[in-house]
């Protein structure tokens, strides 16, 4: 494969995902779009509408013979889609969560090593210039930890509508779950140990065998612990939705969210705005030995700017055969965690690890 020649891919989903994937893949010259597919027409921003939208994800793996394939569906078909890509021939780029089970995730990562092809998962998060100083200042405090992590979304509208439909496959604690438990992991080298889970129907609008608010706890094997909450909902409170607060002996850093901003804007899910470190130090008085640092995170990226990000390093890992064994390995673990929650919420009791 010549490296100036654009690489061929396929946009499987156009969701809210999908359509920015499929704009970031529009704009950078190192890929050439030859499929957009969906089950049905949706309406497509500037710049994706000359494309036109295919029904058959199977018929286009066949008919335009892709380089890439970027899965963005629902996360039920997340795992064969994957797998008959790499049986294609294509590197995959699938969002997450990376499957619906262990068993699947562990298959899809078989799948792309047994094929000699990159796969890398939507872990948006990783691509974040603010969330990887984030992590990096939480690793210079030194455990163990304590992690407090949560995203509410007060959601209506068409908003709500997307999160009702996620629901039928998926709850929140591992929809969402599993962006902040890979941030826990990246943070602490120790492993995670147990999880328990609650939560709670709060609609008749979903089936009874699904909860709309989720809360876990996971324990390390170096006596880290740490939560994640999150809810979808009209009736989520807006009081406190974004927490992500890491404490250590030594001190603690978080992120500080400006006034007014909304649960519901896409942006939000991803922007710091400020990053405050806090030393546990003390001087001879017994008084804090310095002031809290706020670090500015002006100018950060928003949400396309990510996703612009994500596939410059999907081209980055496949032009440059990037290693990504500990990149697939902790998609795998993190998915394990929150799906461990979801098991001890349905079941009442904690699951070891």
């Amino acid at each position: 494969m010549s490296l100036e020649k654009p690489l061929r891919v396929v946009v499987a989903g156009l969701g809210n995902m999908g359509r920015s994937h499929a704009l970031a893949y529009h704009t950078n010259p190192g890929f050439e779009i030859v499929a957009l597919i969906n089950r049905s027409d949706v309406p497509l921003p500037d710049g994706l509408s000359g494309y036109g939208i295919r029904r058959s994800f199977d018929d286009a793996l066949r008919d335009e013979k892709p380089d890439v394939a970027c899965i963005a569906t629902y996360s039920d078909s997340h795992a064969d889609y994957a797998v008959k890509a790499f049986e294609a021939g294509c590197h995959v780029f699938v969002e997450k969560p990376l499957a619906t089970t262990v068993a699947d995730a562990k298959r899809v990562v078989a799948a792309a090593k047994a094929n000699g092809k990159k796969l890398v998962i939507g872990y948006i998060l990783r691509h974040h210039p603010s969330w990887v100083r984030l992590i990096a200042e939480a690793r210079k405090l030194g455990g163990p930890y304590v992690f407090r992590m949560n995203l509410n979304q007060q959601s209506s509208g068409s908003t709500w509508q997307t999160h009702k439909q996620l629901m039928q496959t998926t709850s929140p604690i591992v929809d969402c779950g599993v962006h902040y438990l890979d941030v826990m992991l990246q943070i602490t080298d120790a492993k995670p140990v147990e999880v328990r889970g609650m939560g709670l129907r709060l609609t008749e609008e979903i089936a009874p065998t699904m909860y709309n608010y989720g809360h876990l706890q996971v324990l390390f094997d170096d006596g880290s612990v740490g939560w994640y909450e999150a809810a979808w909902g009209p009736m989520i409170s807006e009081t406190a939705f974004f927490v992500k607060d890491v404490i250590s002996p030594n001190g603690c850093v978080s992120i500080v969210m400006k006034e007014g901003v909304k649960s519901d804007d896409i942006d939000t899910h991803t922007k710091t705005s400020t990053i405050r470190l806090h030393s546990a130090a003390t001087g001879p008085d017994g008084k804090f030995a310095r002031p809290d640092e706020m670090l500015s995170m002006e100018g950060e990226p928003g949400h396309q700017d990510l996703c612009d990000l994500e596939q410059a390093f999907v081209l980055k890992a496949i032009r440059e055969d990037i290693d990504l064994s500990r990149h697939m390995d902790d998609a795998v673990k993190s998915l394990a965690v929150c799906l461990a929650a979801d098991e001890s919420v349905r079941s009442g009791k904690a699951v070891r690890l």
